[in-house]
């Protein structure tokens, strides 16, 4: 009686291996994802490294040393491309994601950095860039790290990067937030998010930092639970930005000039053509300046530090009344991070000595946020004495770190 059952076994086992296989079919359709594309783990750091490096680190800013207790757990890098848009354009973007190695929920810290002109030097094309590590640590304290390479650079290295340019710098920072929202669970086996936010970044990354927080607390309430952001020496505003730039003789940073120059012309933020504002020696260089492959001393060399001689005369004289520059006018306005009453803590730092970006940026700010209504138990300031542009990078950094791990209550 048995051998004739046998036969019925062989159908039996291809229903089932039938029915699996349908199975995973379906659960492959039902991750369809609508941001995340792919994942790859780009470096480990596990805490005897990272300790060794806060502990070299501490020997030239002490207060690193108050950092390594934080230190929980080793941490895996992923380069993660996903989908965003800009100029209209659905386009694949890139990032860093660094999550700590033990399985738990976390909350997420979204970093922008600073002015870069070189893609291999974009946080995916160089996580080990010593610029970047000690962001990336901070995912051993308990966070998942997530650090935009912005358009222009790593997967969207083609396009223009749109340098100083709100709506597709915010834009694409808060499509790779979705994107990390999407990679819990399936992508990252006993990784989750707690929900909550928090959000920092200096120079370029200051005021993005400060878009992207306006963003969330406004036009994405819902999506976001907002705890905090720390902004450091962020151009806001411009139209001071380049009132600073041009008010003296020299500017020890022409390439800043240049780039939102040819940012600003490449996406048609306005009208004029690049001769109006650039000298035309200067100008015709452009194109070849910002084509991804020299830094920002190569491209200084390529300049003039001299205003007048970057600058065209009419540009100097007419900027802030002509009908002519009214389109840059506008442009620039369009492009600042304008004063709203906050509900989310806010910490701006600059430095005191800051000939990249004035200070008073950073002060006007603050005033303008008092009189938008913002509490100044919300809203915090602080000048850091002494500093410079680069100089501050790390001493207003250390200060919002510990600000953040405050709010976290760590």
């Amino acid at each position: 009686m048995r051998e004739n059952h046998r036969p019925f076994l062989i159908p039996v086992f291809i229903l089932v291996a039938l029915a699996l296989a349908t199975s995973c079919t379906r659960e492959e359709e039902e991750r369809q994802y609508s941001y995340f594309i792919s994942k790859e783990l780009v470096v480990t750091y596990n805490k005897g490294y990272i300790g060794s490096i806060l502990s070299a680190a501490a020997e030239y800013y002490p207060d690193v040393n108050d950092l390594k207790g934080y230190v929980a757990s080793d941490v895996d890098v992923y380069k993660v491309v996903y989908k965003t848009t800009v100029g209209g354009k659905e386009i694949n973007a890139s990032g860093l994601v660094c999550v700590p190695s033990t399985a738990n929920s976390y909350p997420v810290l979204c970093f922008q950095n600073g002015t870069n002109t070189k893609n291999d030097r974009a946080p995916s094309e160089f996580a080990v860039n010593t610029s970047y590590q000690l962001i990336e640590f901070v995912a051993s304290m308990g966070y998942i790290v997530v650090m935009p390479d912005y358009p222009g650079f790593g997967e969207s290295a083609q396009v223009p990067h749109p340098y100083l340019i709100t709506e597709p710098t915010v834009r694409s920072s808060i499509d790779m937030l979705f994107a990390v929202r999407e990679l819990q669970n399936d992508e990252l086996p006993g990784v989750s998010q707690t929900g909550d936010y928090y959000l920092t970044g200096y120079s370029q990354g200051g005021w993005a930092t400060l878009g992207l927080h306006k963003a969330m607390e406004t036009d994405f309430a819902g999506e976001f639970n907002l705890i905090g952001s720390v902004c450091g020496a962020g151009p806001y505003d411009l139209e001071i930005l380049l009132e600073g730039m041009t008010e003296e003789e020299t500017y020890p940073m022409p390439v800043y000039i240049a780039y939102i120059v040819n940012a600003y012309s490449a996406y048609e933020q306005f009208p004029n053509p690049v001769t109006d504002i650039l000298n035309e020696s200067y100008a015709l260089k452009l194109p070849s300046l910002f084509t991804g492959n020299l830094d920002s001393d190569q491209i200084n060399g390529e300049l003039t530090t001299s205003i007048t001689d970057l600058i065209s005369a009419d540009f100097l004289a007419g900027y802030s009344t002509e009908e002519k520059y009214s389109g840059v006018r506008e442009a620039f306005m369009r492009n600042s991070i304008t004063a709203w009453k906050t509900e989310k803590p806010l910490y701006l730092l600059h430095g005191g000595n800051d000939t990249h970006v004035d200070p008073a940026v950073t002060e006007n700010l603050y005033a303008e946020m008092m009189q938008a209504g913002t509490s100044p138990l919300i809203c915090s300031k602080e000048i850091v004495p002494g500093v410079d542009h680069a100089e501050g990078v790390v001493p207003c950094m250390l200060k919002g770190l510990f600000f953040i791990l405050g709010l976290k209550g760590d």
